[in-house]
């Protein structure tokens, strides 16, 4: 274990399936939070809190679980290395538009949930360079890794990328009355998970009860873009679980039956451990 990521194995890995949560990092340096101008409880409103926790019986059903330590706020490992925002990094030219780093959602974030501004000023360049080479690197080595040990292994790797997503955001996306979906399930319309291991892990969530919806809002993004190949059976999906069902997101707190969504989860991970011992497809078709 590093002080950026920790991988949780089972004793045997018996499933091309691999589960990896990249912003339920919760270790908020001392020295980070004297930067910031936000307090505790707002510079933690960006995390994917506790998703780690709803996947980590991952391990008990023969799959690894990669999680990391370091928080988003500091640096999202969702991004490229080069998605730097000139708005927050000094000495950085503009770039072509990109809608993430417009935003305030580069690799190193300008802002947190509803648009809060971390920082006072901007950090200098070096500080940028420094995040990205001690915790952006070493937490895409070690999935990297996990992805390609899998796929010597089995011929085939499935990467359940586990994010959560605000009740409210799903808003907008669907008709109005219409019930919204708990579950979004992104593979980037397809170039990143073939057809049948996405219908597959669709129904894993369905078969338990949670309504599901795809690519909308969220399709996937850095993660599911640089590790899907489908055509190499190598397949990444997104999953973006609605916070209300196991937290109350104002004070970032589990919610009382948090226990019991853990166990309905639980379930869910062994039906798609189940995916990655049969034979997948060789693409989407």
């Amino acid at each position: 274990m590093s002080d950026v990521f920790c991988i949780h194995r089972p004793q045997r890995q018996d499933t091309a399936v691999v589960f990896a949560s990249p912003h339920s990092g919760r270790a908020y340096a001392p020295a980070f939070l004297a930067q910031t101008v936000l307090k505790a409880d707002a510079i933690r409103s960006s995390e994917d809190a506790f998703v780690d926790q709803l996947f980590a019986t991952a391990p008990q059903h023969g799959a690894p679980l990669l999680r990391a330590l370091v928080p988003r706020a500091y640096l999202d490992l969702n991004r490229a290395p080069d998605e730097l925002d000139p708005a927050v990094i000094e000495g950085i030219a503009r770039a072509p538009h990109n809608p993430r780093v417009s935003s305030g959602l580069g690799v190193i974030p300008r802002v947190v949930a509803g648009g809060r501004p971390i920082y006072r000023g901007k950090l200098p360049l070096a500080e940028a360079e420094a995040r990205i080479s001690q915790v952006w690197y070493p937490y895409h080595r070690a999935l990297r890794q996990l992805m390609d040990e899998t796929h010597a292994q089995f011929g085939e790797a499935v990467l359940i990328d586990c994010h959560s997503m605000p009740h409210e955001a799903i808003d907008g996306h669907v008709r109005p009355g219409a019930p919204k979906p708990e579950v979004v399930l992104g593979d980037r319309f397809g170039a990143a998970a073939g057809r049948a291991v996405m219908d597959r892990v669709e129904a894993a969530f369905a078969t338990a009860g949670l309504r599901v919806a795809r690519n909308a809002p969220f399709a996937g993004a850095f993660i599911a873009q640089s590790y899907g190949r489908p055509s190499m059976q190598r397949h990444v999906i997104q999953v973006e679980l609605d916070r209300s069902l196991y937290m109350d997101e104002a004070r970032i707190t589990p919610s009382a039956d948090f226990t019991a969504f853990c166990a309905l989860l639980s379930g869910v991970i062994a039906e798609i451990a189940g995916i990655g011992r049969q034979s997948l497809p060789l693409a989407a078709e």
